[in-house]
C-alpha cells in the first residue's frame, strides 16, 4: 500500500482501477518529399479530420457540461483555421520539401516556445491549445490512435500528468469515477471540469504517474487530497464506509434545494452561483441558488473570430434573466485582459498584462464595445432583476465615468421609445487593495460590492497565483486579506448597502465560517458548491462567528487563523 498526497480538487471518494492515460507514440522520421501538393493535401485532410473530432467532442461537452466549459473547443477549432498557424507549414513543405509531420511539429514548437516565454497567462494557455491540437493532427497524420478517455466502457480511475480540455470534455460519468494528475492547482481547468462533473479528484500530486501502473487498486480521497495505492482491505472497508457516509450528506444536503440560508440563530444570508454562460442555469436550479452573484459576460467575447453583436448580447442577458425568475442577476461588465484576451481586438503587448489595459480600463477607452454591452443589458433589464457591476475599479472617477456612460445609453434607449428597468444597482468588484482601503468612499456612491478574492490575494500578497513557485502566498486566510474583506463589508453597512463575495474563497469550508462573522451579505460559488455550503451555514451561529472572526482578525499569519476555525468548527 502507498499513500500519496495531493491537492483536494473535487470533493468525494471513489475507488476502481487505475486507468493510465498516456501518449501514444507520435514519433517520427523527416523525410524529403517529391510530390509538394500531395503532402500539402496529406495534412489538409488531418486538419479536416482533427476539426470534425473537435466539433463532435464540443457538442458532447455542450451536453454533459455546458456551454462555458465547452468554449474551449472553439479555440482549438479556430486554432486550426488560423491561416497564420497553418499557412507557415504549408510554407515549410513546400520551400524545404519535408514531410507534414517534420512541418507541423517545427512550426507548432515555434508558436509553442513564443507564446510559453510570455509573461501572460492567457497566452501561455493558447501554448497549451497549439500543443494539444498538434498532438491531434500529428496522431492522424501518422495514422496512430490518440489515448481517448471516450472509449473507456468500465469504472476507472484516470492517472495522468495533467488532463487537456480534449481529455476531460469526453470523460463520462458512468465509468470515470475519478481523476488523479501530477501537476495542477484547485484553479486549474482539470480541477474546475471535476466540480463541473461533481467527481472527486486530486491534482498536484507530483508523482502518481511514477506510482501507479494500468490495473492498480488506487483510493481517491477529493476532501483531504489523498491517493491510496492497492489499499489493504481493513482501508478499503473505512473508506466505503466513508463513501457511504458522504452519499449520505449530498442527499441530505438535496433536501435544502428549496430553502433558504439561514444560520443557527436566524440570521439570512444568500448563496449565489457564478456562471459563464445562460447554459449554466440548469445547475444554478438544480443546486437551490438564490440568485446570480457572478455572470462571467466574456464568454460571449471568446472563442469567436468578432465582436458579438448587440442583439446577441441582449438574447443571452434575456434568458439569464428570464430564467431566475426574478431572482437577482449580477452582469459583470466585459473583463478581458491579464489572462483572458481576444485575438480580434489586437491589443498591445504588455510586459505585466495583470496590472495593464484590462477590464474597465478598456472598457473606458474602447467605448464603443462597452456601450454596445450597456445598451444590450439595459434593453434585457425588463425580463428580471438585473445588477451590473464594473470590474477592476481602481478609482471613484473610474466609476462615475461608467456610471456616466450607461446614464447616457439609457437615456438614449428611453428617447427611442425601448423600455428599461426603472431602478438597476450598480455595483463595483473590489479586487485592487486601493479600492478596499477607501472603500468608506465609494460605499457613498455605489449600490453594493462583489469582492473578487482571487485577484484580491494575489495583488494583495504580490504574488500571481498561477505561479507555483509563489503559490504559498495566495493565502484567502491571511489575516491581512480578513482584514480588507472586514473594511469593505463595514463600509457598505454604514451606508445601508451590502456586500457580496464572488472569488473561490466564497465557497471554502473553511472560509464560510470567517465570512459569516465578518458580516458577508452574499457568497457566489460554484453552484455544486451551493447545497453544501448552506448546510453548513444552517449549523453556525453568526454571534459565534463574530466571535471567532474577531480573534482571527488579531492573528499574525494564516496558519493561526486555519488552526483557529478547526478548533472552533471542532468544539
Amino acid at each position: 500500500m502507498k499513500i500519496l498526497q495531493g491537492i483536494a480538487a473535487s470533493s468525494g471518494i471513489s475507488m476502481a482501477k487505475a486507468y493510465r492515460l498516456i501518449e501514444p507514440d507520435l514519433t517520427f522520421e523527416k523525410q524529403k518529399i517529391e510530390d509538394v501538393d500531395a503532402e500539402t493535401l496529406r495534412l489538409d485532410e488531418s486538419i479536416t479530420a482533427s476539426i470534425r473530432e473537435l466539433e463532435a467532442i464540443q457538442q458532447n461537452a455542450e451536453k454533459e457540461l455546458g456551454g462555458d466549459e465547452a468554449a474551449i473547443f472553439n479555440a482549438h477549432i479556430l486554432v486550426l483555421k488560423d491561416p497564420e498557424l497553418i499557412g507557415p507549414i504549408k510554407e515549410k513543405i513546400r520551400t524545404d520539401k519535408v514531410n507534414a509531420e517534420h512541418a507541423l511539429k517545427e512550426t507548432t514548437d515555434m508558436f509553442i516556445a513564443m507564446f510559453e516565454s510570455m509573461d501572460n497567462e492567457y497566452m501561455r494557455e493558447r501554448a497549451a491549445d497549439i500543443r494539444d491540437v498538434t498532438k491531434r493532427v500529428l496522431s492522424h497524420l501518422l495514422g496512430v490512435k490518440a489515448a481517448s478517455p471516450s472509449t473507456i466502457s468500465e469504472e476507472v480511475i484516470i492517472i495522468a500528468d495533467d488532463l487537456t480540455p480534449s481529455d476531460t470534455a469526453q470523460l463520462n460519468r458512468k465509468f470515470v469515477k475519478a481523476f488523479a494528475t501530477d501537476i495542477g492547482g484547485r484553479t486549474s481547468h482539470s480541477a474546475i471540469m471535476a466540480r463541473s462533473l461533481e467527481i472527486p479528484a486530486v491534482v498536484g500530486t507530483k508523482e502518481a504517474t511514477q506510482h501507479i501502473q494500468d490495473g492498480d487498486f488506487v483510493i481517491v480521497d477529493g476532501m483531504e487530497g489523498t491517493l491510496i495505492v492497492n489499499p489493504t482491505e481493513e482501508v478499503i472497508a473505512e473508506y466505503r464506509e466513508a463513501q457511504q457516509k458522504f452519499a449520505e450528506q449530498k442527499a441530505e444536503w438535496a433536501k435544502l434545494v428549496d430553502e433558504k440560508t439561514v444560520s443557527l440563530d436566524g440570521k439570512h444570508v444568500e448563496l449565489a452561483a457564478n456562471i459563464g454562460t445562460p447554459d449554466d442555469l440548469d445547475g444554478v436550479k438544480a443546486n437551490g441558488g438564490e440568485g446570480i452573484g457572478l455572470y462571467r459576460t466574456e464568454f460571449l467575447y471568446m472563442g469567436r473570430d468578432q465582436l458579438p453583436t448587440e442583439e446577441e448580447q441582449f438574447e443571452a442577458y434575456k434568458k439569464v434573466l428570464e430564467g431566475m425568475d426574478g431572482k437577482p442577476v449580477i452582469v459583470r461588465t466585459l473583463d478581458i485582459g491579464g489572462d483572458k484576451e481576444l485575438p480580434y481586438l489586437e491589443l498591445p503587448e504588455e510586459l505585466n498584462p495583470f496590472l495593464g489595459f484590462r477590464a474597465i480600463r478598456l472598457c473606458l477607452e474602447e467605448q464603443e464595445i462597452f456601450r454596445t454591452q450597456l445598451r444590450a443589458l439595459l434593453r434585457a433589464s425588463i425580463y428580471g432583476n438585473l445588477k451590473i457591476m464594473f470590474p477592476m475599479i481602481a478609482t471613484l472617477q473610474e466609476f462615475r465615468q461608467a456610471k456616466a456612460i450607461l446614464e447616457e445609453e439609457k437615456d438614449s434607449l428611453m428617447k427611442a421609445g425601448e423600455k428599461v428597468a426603472d431602478h438597476i444597482e450598480l455595483g463595483i468588484m473590489v479586487e485592487i487593495p486601493s479600492t478596499a482601503v477607501m472603500a468608506d468612499q465609494f460605499a457613498k456612491e455605489v449600490d453594493f460590492f462583489s469582492i473578487g478574492t482571487n485577484d484580491l490575494i494575489q495583488y494583495t500578497m504580490a504574488a500571481d497565483r498561477m505561479n507555483e513557485r509563489v503559490s504559498y502566498l495566495y493565502q484567502p486566510y491571511n489575516p491581512a486579506i480578513l482584514r480588507l474583506v472586514k473594511n469593505v463589508i463595514d463600509a457598505s453597512h454604514r451606508e445601508g448597502k451590502w456586500t457580496g463575495m464572488c472569488g473561490e474563497m466564497a465557497g471554502d469550508e473553511l472560509a464560510i465560517p470567517l465570512l459569516l462573522g465578518l458580516g458577508l451579505d452574499e457568497f457566489s460559488m460554484s453552484a455544486t458548491s451551493i447545497l453544501r455550503a448552506r448546510s453548513q451555514i444552517r449549523n453556525l451561529s453568526k454571534l459565534e462567528m463574530e466571535k471567532l472572526a474577531e480573534k482571527a482578525l488579531e492573528l499574525g499569519t494564516a496558519e493561526e487563523v486555519v488552526q483557529l476555525v478547526k478548533e472552533t468548527l471542532s468544539e
